[in-house]
């Protein structure tokens, strides 16, 4: 405690426009930040009571009250309120019209594209990963059903039915549709390189055990029509631009600010991000 407290008042004075902001406070309020480390999260912390010192001392130069909302059923604070009055005040971001939304779609359609749909048929033998006996086992039973299914493509839904320790043996080992990205990462990663009617070459491993793999049918994903993400690209977009005018603005008033004890440049903050 000693060695935190000794640290606490070594570090140097900090103050916006001769408003200090003292050590203990950026102590509290280091919690609310993650950092890479704890100089990054100290760091963190400041820059944001810098901030807000900031906003504060504008909502006082605008002679603004604070008027409290309740959003969810929470209060804000006085001090939440005046911040929010400052940016409401001082931060216009514009709308996004149609005709920006649509050259953004155009630009990045792949992006508004629904996901490919696979329908796979599998012989699961289950076995953990981490019973080296038990799983090299389910390997060599997945081997030899695997060498019975190329030399007979006919049979996989009879030996799924006999063999298989899934409950998909019930339906010859047929998952029905399964969403890219949905299944474990092996066993997707085998989907994508099948087309349909093949077998995967080799028993496929995963946490549940070693499986023999067919693609029965893929289906590619469609690109979602405009109307259908308007509101999607809308909103992506003025939340973006918002958050770059929020970043100019505090550049701004830090800009005009005489601040000591910290470099404002090359430290991030939530409000910022």
């Amino acid at each position: 405690m000693r060695t935190v407290l000794l640290r606490e008042t070594l570090r140097p004075s900090i103050s916006v426009n001769g408003t200090v902001i003292p050590n203990g406070a950026i102590a509290r309020e280091v919690q609310n930040h993650t950092g890479g480390s704890p100089l990054e999260a100290w760091q963190e912390a400041t820059r944001a009571l810098v901030i807000r010192e900031l906003l504060l001392q504008r909502a006082q130069t605008l002679g603004l009250q604070a008027q409290p909302r309740s959003v969810d059923g929470l209060r804000e604070t006085d001090e939440e309120a005046l911040i929010r009055a400052v940016l409401e005040h001082d931060v216009r971001t514009p709308t996004a019209d149609e005709d920006t939304c649509r050259r953004y779609y155009q630009a990045n359609k792949t992006r508004f594209r629904t996901p490919d749909l696979f329908e796979p048929r599998h012989v699961l033998f289950q076995a953990r990963s981490d019973d080296e006996a038990a799983y090299a086992h389910a390997f060599a039973k997945a081997t030899a059903a695997l060498e019975l299914v190329r030399a007979r493509p006919d049979c996989f839904e009879a030996l799924a039915h006999d063999l298989s320790d899934c409950p998909s043996r019930e339906r010859g080992g047929l998952l029905g549709q399964v969403v890219a990205g949905d299944t474990t990462l092996a066993f997707d990663a085998a989907l994508r390189t099948l087309q349909p009617g093949e077998t995967c070459a080799e028993p496929v491993r995963t946490r549940y055990g070693v499986h023999v793999v067919r693609l029965e049918r893929r289906t590619g994903g469609q690109i979602l029509p405009f109307e259908d993400v308007y509101d999607r690209i809308a909103a992506y977009l003025e939340e973006r631009s918002q958050r770059k005018a929020m970043a100019q603005y505090i550049s701004r008033l830090a800009g005009e600010a005489v601040i000591t004890g910290f470099d404002m440049q090359g430290t991030a903050s939530p409000l910022l991000q």
